[in-house]
C-alpha cells in the first residue's frame, strides 16, 4: 500500500469518527433540551406556561378562568384566563377530576374536548434514534480499542509484518569518535561504512561488498554501540530490532516477519539491518522433540534463504550481535551469509584509558583525578563497566554536596561495583575482632608472598551480600597469562584467612567466612590438574571446558577420564590445596605479634590503605621485591 493512500485512509477515518461523535453529541444536546423546556408548544405556534392543578383549581373557583379545552384522554388541559393569559395543567386521572368539573360547571367556564397533543417530529426523532445510536457509538468505540491493542482483532493481519525501527536517513548521535578502546573492530566496521559510501571504490577491484557482520563478544563490551556508530557513519537506510521480535506462538509468523523485513530492506537498498541478540532465533537446528513444527528453525531457515539464497539480497548488509557464538547454526556463521566475525573483546590497559576519556566528558573530575590509575585498577571492566564506575562515582559526589568527583568517591564507586555496598560498621565485639584477623591474614600472606598481587586496601567494613570486610590487591598485569608460581600465591593468599583463624582462635573457633574462598581454591585447582597440566599428573587437558545444555547438543555430560584417573585428580587437588594452607599457616605463625599489631590498628582505624599496611609490615620483616605498579589512589 503506497503511502498516499495510507495517509488518506488515516484522515476518512478520523473525519468519519469525527462525524459520529458529532452526530451522537447532538442528538444527546437535543434531548436535553427537549426534556428541560418547562414550556408547551400549540399546533398554533403559541407557547401556554405550565401550572399546578392546585393552582389551576384556584383560578377556577375565583372566576378567573374564561375557558379550558381538556385532552380527551384526562391527562392534560389548557386555560385561558380572563386576563388573556394561557396555562397548561397535568390533571389527575385516577379520581376523573370530579372536583375540577364540578368547579367548572358553578363558574359556567367554557369547556372544551380535544385530541390530546402530539410531540414534535423532531421530539419524536430524539427519542426514538438517540438510545440505539448510543448504543451503536459505545459498541464501535469498543471494538475501535480491541482492535489496535496488542494481538486484537485488528492485529490479525499484520502480524507477518516486521517489527524493525526503519530510519530513512539514521542519526543515532553517535559516531565512531565516540567508540573508544575497540580499535581492530572499528576499523574492520569502518570498511564497511566506506564501501557503503563509496562502493566504486572497492567494485574497480572486483571486490564484493560482505553480506554480514558479525559481532562477538561478551555483554558490554560495545556492540550495539558499534551498530549505532555505523548507523550515524553511513547515513544510509537503517534497520534495527531484537532476535526476539521474530518469534511468536504461531508457526509461520516469524518467517514472515523475515521475509518481510528483508523485502522492506531490498526496496531501500544499499541499507544495513542490525539484529541485536542474534542467538535467539539464530541457535542451532535439529531440536525439534516429537516431530512438531518448530517455529525458531522455520525462522531460521527463511533467515538462511534471505541472506544468501537463490534471489540474494544485493546492497543489503546485516549487521547482528551475540555474546553466544557457540549456539548458533554453522550454517547461519558460514562465508556468504557472514562473512566477518568481528570480536570484541574486553579493553586493554590503554583502551580503558580511552574509554574513560569519552565517559569523562560530562563529568567534573578534580583535578587530582588520574584517568590512568582508574584504568590501571579496573582489568576486566567492560565499556559498559566504566560507563557506569563514573556514573556511581558522579552520583556519590552529588550524595556528599561536593562540587567535584575526587579520588575518594572513584576508590568508593570501584569497591561498590567489584565487592558490594558498605554497611555500617559493625559493633566493637569478638566477631568484628574475628573478621579483622581473618582480613588480616588475607593482605598479609599477599604481601609476605613475591608472586601474589600488590596490596591495594584492607577493610573491616560490611558490604552487601554478607560480607564482612575484605583485602583487595591491585592486578599487576592484565588478565591472560598467569605462571605457576602466581596461582600457587593466589591460592595460598586465599586461604590466609582461614590459617588465621586457626593460628589465632583455634580449630573449635573457625568460621564459616572462607566458604567463598574455598569455592575459589577449588576452581583454581582443578583448573590446574584437568587443563592446565600444573600438576604431577603431567601434561595434557583432562577435561574440556563446560558449556550449558541446551537442544541440539548432548543432554548427558561424558566423562573425559576413568574413574581411577578421577580418584587421582582429586588427590591432586587436595594435595596442591593443602601445600598452600600449610605455607599460608606457617607464615601467620612466624609473624603472629605483626598480626596482632595489624588488627589493633585495623580495629582502630577500619581501612588501611595498601601502602600503609606494607610500612607497618617492613619494621618487623623485609618485603619480597614485587613489580612496581603506577597507581596514584
Amino acid at each position: 500500500m503506497s503511502s498516499g493512500k495510507k495517509i488518506f485512509l488515516a484522515i476518512s477515518g478520523s473525519t468519519f469518527w469525527r462525524r459520529v461523535k458529532t452526530t451522537v453529541v447532538s442528538f444527546a444536546i437535543l434531548q436535553s433540551v427537549a426534556i428541560a423546556v418547562p414550556t408547551s408548544v400549540r399546533a398554533d405556534g403559541e407557547t401556554a406556561a405550565t401550572i399546578g392543578y392546585t393552582e389551576l383549581l384556584s383560578s377556577v373557583k375565583e372566576n378567573r378562568v374564561q375557558k379550558i379545552d381538556i385532552e380527551s384522554n384526562g391527562l392534560a388541559a389548557e386555560a385561558v384566563l380572563k386576563d388573556g393569559r394561557k396555562v397548561r395543567v397535568d390533571l389527575i386521572a385516577r379520581d376523573g377530576n370530579t372536583e375540577l368539573m364540578k368547579a367548572l360547571r358553578e363558574n359556567s367556564v367554557d369547556i372544551a374536548v380535544r385530541a390530546p397533543q402530539q410531540p414534535t417530529l423532531l421530539w419524536q426523532l430524539a427519542s426514538t434514534f438517540f438510545v440505539p445510536l448510543l448504543l451503536i457509538f459505545i459498541l464501535l468505540m469498543v471494538l475501535r480499542r480491541l482492535s489496535n491493542a496488542p494481538g486484537g482483532p485488528g492485529q490479525t493481519l499484520s502480524f507477518g509484518k516486521t517489527k524493525a525501527r526503519f530510519s530513512p536517513e539514521s542519526k543515532t548521535g553517535i559516531s565512531f569518535e565516540d567508540v573508544a578502546g575497540i580499535d581492530t573492530a572499528k576499523e574492520e566496521l569502518q570498511e564497511v561504512v566506506t564501501f557503503l559510501k563509496q562502493p566504486d571504490r572497492f567494485t574497480a577491484v572486483g571486490a564484493k561488498i560482505p553480506k554480514g557482520v558479525l559481532l562477538i563478544g561478551p555483554p558490554g563490551t560495545g556492540k550495539t554501540l558499534l551498530a549505532k556508530a555505523i548507523a550515524g557513519e553511513a547515513g544510509v537506510p537503517f534497520f534495527s530490532l531484537s532476535g526476539s521480535e521474530f518469534v511468536e506462538m504461531f508457526v509461520g509468523v516469524g518467517a514472515s516477519r523475515v521475509r518481510d523485513l528483508f523485502q522492506k530492506a531490498k526496496d531501500n537498498a544499499p541499507c544495513i539491518i542490525f539484529i541485536d541478540e542474534i542467538d535467539a532465533v539464530g541457535r542451532q537446528r535439529g531440536a525439534g522433540i516429537g516431530g512438531g513444527n518448530d517455529e525458531r528453525e522455520q525462522t531460521l531457515n527463511q533467515m538462511l534463504t534471505e541472506m544468501d539464497g537463490f534471489q540474494g539480497n544485493t546492497g543489503v548488509i546485516v549487521v547482528a550481535a551475540t555474546n553466544r557464538p557457540d549456539v548458533l547454526d554453522s550454517a547461519l556463521l558460514r562465508p556468504g551469509r557472514f562473512d566477518r566475525q568481528i570480536t570484541v573483546d574486553y579493553p586493554d590497559y590503554k583502551g580503558r584509558q580511552e574509554i574513560l576519556k569519552v565517559h569523562a566528558r560530562n563529568k567534573k573530575l578534580d583535578e587530582n583525578v588520574s584517568l590512568e590509575s582508574i584504568a590501571r585498577l579496573t582489568p576486566g571492566f567492560a565499556g559498559a563497566d566504566l560507563a557506569n564506575l563514573l556514573n556511581e562515582a558522579a552520583i556519590l559526589t552529588a550524595r556528599r554536596y561536593k562540587d567535584a568527583i575526587s579520588e575518594l568517591e572513584i576508590a568508593d564507586a570501584i569497591d561498590r561495583i567489584t565487592i558490594g555496598l558498605s554497611m555500617k560498621p559493625m559493633l566493637d565485639s569478638s566477631k568484628k575482632r574475628l573478621v579483622a584477623y581473618h582480613e588480616v591474614g588475607h593482605a598479609l600472606v599477599m604481601t609476605l608472598l613475591k608472586n601474589a598481587s600488590l596490596l591495594d586496601k584492607i577493610t573491616i567494613v560490611p558490604r552487601s551480600g554478607g560480607i564482612g570486610g575484605f583485602a583487595k590487591g591491585v592486578p599487576d598485569e592484565e588478565y591472560g597469562l598467569e605462571s605457576r608460581s602466581q596461582i600457587i600465591d593466589t591460592i595460598t593468599m586465599m586461604l590466609g584467612g582461614r590459617a588465621a583463624e586457626e593460628v589465632v582462635f583455634g580449630d573449635a573457633e573457625i568460621t564459616t567466612g572462607a566458604s567463598g574462598d574455598f569455592q575459589q581454591v577449588a576452581r583454581l585447582t582443578r583448573l590446574m590438574v584437568t587443563q592446565f597440566g600444573m600438576s604431577d599428573l603431567g601434561l595434557g587437558a583432562l577435561e574440556s571446558e563446560s558449556g550449558e545444555v541446551f537442544l541440539g547438543r548432548n543432554f548427558m555430560p561424558q566423562s573425559d577420564y576413568s574413574i581411577k584417573l578421577g580418584d587421582r585428580i582429586d588427590r591432586q587437588i587436595r594435595q596442591i590445596a593443602q601445600t598452600c594452607y600449610d605455607t599460608a599457616k606457617k607464615l601467620i605463625e612466624e609473624n603472629r605479634d605483626l598480626c596482632d599489631r595489624l588488627v589493633d590498628i585495623l580495629l582502630d582505624v577500619e581501612t588501611l590503605d595498601g601502602e600503609e599496611f606494607r610500612k607497618i609490615v617492613a619494621e618487623y620483616t623485609q618485603l619480597p621485591e614485587k613489580k612496581p605498579v603506577s597507581v596514584k589512589f
